[in-house]
């Protein structure tokens, strides 16, 4: 059995958990309201304006051991630079303050999801990266298509009409990473690697999953 296959296996529980999140489901099948899609925007942002810097820190890791790891996350990060500005984009075409979400902090799911990550680069194991990568893909394609538009519906707006651009894109995008990773994964054969990458995609899935819970900003109230 294939690493990836593993990874998939050990980590379907805890993806399975955030699916069947009540906040969750609500919003991947009757989507959100303005205030709720633009504070998920704004979570979002950060995620995604952390995500080439906390590639590059663990690039600066990779010995000549994870080569194809560092040459993968170079190609990686040339791809995603600059995605944060759609999502600045996806506000600004809603009416949102751009500059708040410059501003303004993430939640503190989304910060301790963001701090975890780069200290497992730093100080877990370079390869951690690729379970944060495999968490995003994998609610990217799998749910990113269905959430933006539900969301569309519940605004009454286009999906093509400004607004969506960032979930719409990646939906397509990450099943092509989702593929590439797939590749990658195969080639990692440490266990400590292995394990480093499993507990971080667990991590992550939760992480991302408190957004949605009580304390999160589309919790409960």
């Amino acid at each position: 059995m294939s690493f990836f296959i593993e990874l998939v296996e050990n980590s379907d529980a805890s993806r399975r958990t955030l699916e069947e999140e009540p906040r969750v489901h609500a919003m991947v099948h009757h989507g959100l309201t303005l205030p709720e899609y633009s504070a998920f925007l704004h979570d979002l942002f950060h995620i995604v304006w952390h995500f080439c810097p906390v590639m590059a820190a663990a690039a600066a890791r990779c010995g000549d051991d994870f080569r194809d790891v560092r040459y993968a996350l170079y190609e990686r990060i040339e791809e995603e630079k600059g995605h944060e500005s759609w999502v600045l984009e996806d506000i600004g075409a809603l009416g949102g303050d751009v500059s708040t979400a410059l501003a303004k902090p993430p939640s503190v799911p989304v910060q301790a999801m963001i701090g975890y990550n780069y200290y497992a680069a730093d100080r877990v194991h370079p390869c951690s990266v690729l379970g944060m990568l495999y968490v995003l893909e994998v609610i990217s394609s799998v749910y990113g298509g269905r959430v933006s538009d539900s969301i569309a519906r519940k605004l009454g707006r286009d999906v093509g009409a400004g607004g969506f651009r960032f979930l719409s894109s990646h939906a397509s995008m990450d099943l092509d990473h989702m593929a590439s990773l797939n590749r990658l994964l195969k080639t990692v054969q440490d266990p400590a690697a292995q394990a480093a990458i499993t507990r971080s995609t667990l991590v992550n899935f939760h992480q991302f999953g408190q957004i949605f819970r009580t304390g999160g900003p589309l919790g409960p109230a």
